[in-house]
């Protein structure tokens, strides 16, 4: 039983920062690519931000320069820290890791974690 644990999300001001974490927890052989995505009321899921195992981060547009994802591969966990946040950045934020339960199969399984609320507000 493999799931993913969130937190770090909450109230912040506008130009305020916050830390997002992501834990795979369970029994598996090794994660593989992690991602942050987050879906405002109405609006469709979008990509904030990718990171591979390698180390090689890629953002939205609207993350450039104000995010970064970063992971830690021994706790099996992705972070995204966020700077500069400002009200458009309100939205549920939700963590995906690709992550192989066995040594050998075709391919890695996706798992979503629950999702952790973002709100910047005055």
């Amino acid at each position: 039983q493999v799931h993913l644990v969130e937190s770090g999300g909450g109230l912040v001001q506008p130009g305020g920062s916050l830390r997002l974490s992501c834990e795979a927890v369970g029994t598996f052989f090794t994660i593989d690519t992690m991602a942050w995505f987050r879906q405002a009321p109405g609006n469709q899921r979008e990509l904030v931000a990718t990171i591979t195992t390698d180390g090689e981060a890629s953002y939205a547009n609207s993350a450039k320069g104000r995010f970064t994802i970063s992971s830690d591969l021994a706790k099996n966990t992705v972070y995204l820290q966020m700077g500069s946040l400002k009200p458009e950045d309100t939205a549920v934020y939700y963590c995906n890791i690709d992550i192989w339960l066995r040594e050998i199969q075709d391919g890695p399984d996706g798992y979503w974690g629950q999702g952790t609320q973002v709100t910047v507000s005055s």
